[in-house]
């Protein structure tokens, strides 16, 4: 059986009538009618009802119809995902972010881009900000989500938002109203922060921010995933400094709050990426994704 056979038989079962159909496909009744008998003999059914008058489908023949006309559509519906994948960019969008960044704006990109390259997998890592950098530089990454400063010359960079810092402590009964109240109630406490090695930069801004308020952290854990921080706060094992946009994303957890944007310290979340990397797949992921920021800061 090929394929012919089954097209010949497609247009006979349409038309129900061979003259008609053998018109449309452009061949002689004669040969038409051979090549439906021949059909027959393989399928070992008859699939159609001859006289003078008329010509009818046997109930094979009405079987057989549906199941042609399920292959034809399967067919064409391969034909258009190859056309789509011939002309369509495909391959892998590599994504690093850090654990200290709020998630949202990243989830609503990674939807979007399915409908708009389905042929891309977007693949996400969750590298500290030294590493990314280093990652993005070679090749291995196509985008990072990080936080500044970014020492690298081969990089460029867009700002996404400033974050002011804020005290995470345990559920508390009353709140501090003073930067003197909290950090006199903070220089008595256990820190947890992020690993010195881990993250650098990050480190340094936090223990700059305790000695703006008049003393030297008392840092007894450490770990290297917000997550992990947030959750060892919770528990009553020490209090820490987080950026301000974390407070929505832990919402859930027994945590207490305290500002510190009136010190003059924030950190920068920026979009890194080599634009000698760039590819229609990542320019698109990167105006999508910091558009979103613009119309949150607006």
């Amino acid at each position: 059986m090929e394929l012919r056979h089954l097209l010949y038989f497609k247009v006979v079962a349409q038309e129900l009538h061979f003259r008609n159909a053998a018109s449309k496909l452009f061949i002689s009744q004669p040969p038409l009618s051979r090549q439906i008998k021949e059909l027959e003999q393989e399928l070992g059914v008859v699939l159609f009802e001859r006289n003078n008058k008329r010509v009818m489908l046997t109930e094979a023949g009405r079987y057989f119809q549906k199941e042609v006309e399920l292959i034809f559509s399967r067919l064409e519906e391969s034909k258009q995902i190859m056309k789509l994948m011939h002309g369509s960019i495909s391959g892998e969008l590599r994504i690093g972010y850090i654990s200290s960044t709020y998630h949202i704006h990243l989830v609503n990109s990674l939807k979007e881009i399915r409908t708009v390259f389905p042929f891309v997998k977007t693949s996400l890592y969750e590298v500290p900000t030294v590493k990314q950098v280093i990652a993005l530089e070679e090749g291995k990454l196509d985008i990072g989500i990080l936080r500044a400063p970014i020492h690298s010359e081969k990089l460029k960079q867009l700002t996404l938002f400033t974050d002011p810092f804020v005290v995470v402590m345990p559920r508390l009964e009353s709140d501090f109203t003073t930067l003197e109240d909290i950090g006199h109630y903070l220089k008595n406490q256990p820190f947890i922060f992020f690993n010195k090695d881990y993250a650098p930069d990050y480190h340094l801004r936090l223990v700059e921010i305790c000695q703006r308020m008049g003393f030297s952290p008392d840092i007894v854990h450490e770990a290297n995933n917000m997550h992990s921080i947030m959750r060892l706060v919770e528990s009553g094992l020490g209090v820490s400094i987080v950026p301000s946009s974390l407070q929505e994303q832990y919402a859930y957890l027994n945590l207490s709050f305290f500002s510190l944007s009136r010190l003059p310290i924030a950190t920068e979340v920026v979009l890194a990426y080599n634009p000698n990397q760039s590819n229609p797949a990542i320019d698109w992921f990167i105006e999508k994704y910091t558009a979103q920021f613009k119309e949150t800061t607006n």
